[in-house]
């Protein structure tokens, strides 16, 4: 094989999570309510608080230090950290009311792709930065989607969620410095046993692939957001837009244990993606 550990980012590559609105929401309410008088004296516009802003400023940062960002980009003063604080927690109480309502998904191909790496044998850990990951990866029914699908493994079974299929897991871990340094991605590998040059990252944030990269492992892009040329800047060793279009038997060595021969896609139609 050529890479025996695979870690995933969960927020934009396994799953759809409303963190993106949950952060968009709680600067609005604040400014519009409690931050009313310091409004003025920033450049923040709720129409400036773009896609493209949450993922360069804030996404794949834990929520103190996303909410730090999102401030300093909008030029909000915050001296001693509590206006962060304070954005963090109403992030997170919006937040956790769009998950009760559902407001989440997983991304078809992310669940082909990780199925298919598991199964060839290669062990697979979750890594966010994110304290909430754990609960929307347990939302998600694996034992659906491979029965809607008309796959079959041998790990699979009806009550099976997305956290279960994960060897290890570091989601939420407290490291010293959030990305894009490494600190998470190495607790993975070591959590999986491996090297880190064993190891190969899946990441749709340019933050992301600059922690893989800078920890020694192979990072692979997943351009969600328009953002290619942003992931190929950060280092990527490849970046493609949908993680079916990787050659899981190019990465990993054979995949053909455990899959099912009727969806297994034609070589021929795969790639390992564009530098």
């Amino acid at each position: 094989m050529r890479f025996t550990g695979g870690i995933f980012d969960v927020d934009g590559v396994l799953l759809d999570t409303p963190h993106a609105q949950a952060w968009r929401e709680a600067l609005a309410q604040l400014m519009a309510g409690p931050w009313h008088a310091l409004a003025p004296g920033t450049s923040y516009r709720p129409d400036a608080f773009t896609d493209a802003v949450y993922q360069d400023y804030v996404a794949g940062k834990p929520r103190k230090a996303g909410a730090a960002a999102a401030l300093n980009y909008f030029h909000v003063r915050d001296s001693d950290g509590s206006l962060a604080r304070q954005y963090g927690d109403v992030k997170q109480a919006i937040l956790e009311r769009l998950a009760a309502a559902g407001a989440f998904r997983a991304y078809d191909d992310a669940l082909r792709f990780l199925l298919q790496v598991k199964a060839s044998g290669v062990r697979v850990c979750a890594a966010s930065s994110s304290k909430n990951a754990n609960a929307f990866l347990k939302g998600i029914s694996v034992g659906a989607f491979c029965s809607n699908e008309g796959l079959h493994y041998p790990f699979v079974h009806a009550q099976t969620t997305l956290l279960d299929l994960f060897d290890a897991n570091v989601d939420g871990l407290d490291v010293p410095r959030g990305k894009p340094d490494p600190a998470l991605f190495l607790a993975a590998a070591r959590a999986l046993g491996m090297a880190p040059g064993q190891c190969f990252v899946v990441e749709d944030a340019a933050v992301g692939i600059q922690a893989a990269k800078s920890g020694g492992m192979y990072g692979i892009g997943v351009a969600r957001h328009q953002d290619r040329d942003d992931l190929r800047a950060a280092g990527a060793d490849i970046v493609v837009e949908g993680l079916d279009t990787v050659d899981v038997q190019a990465l990993v060595g054979d995949v053909s244990a455990g899959l099912s021969p009727t969806q297994e896609t034609p070589a021929t139609d795969r790639h390992m993606g564009q530098p």
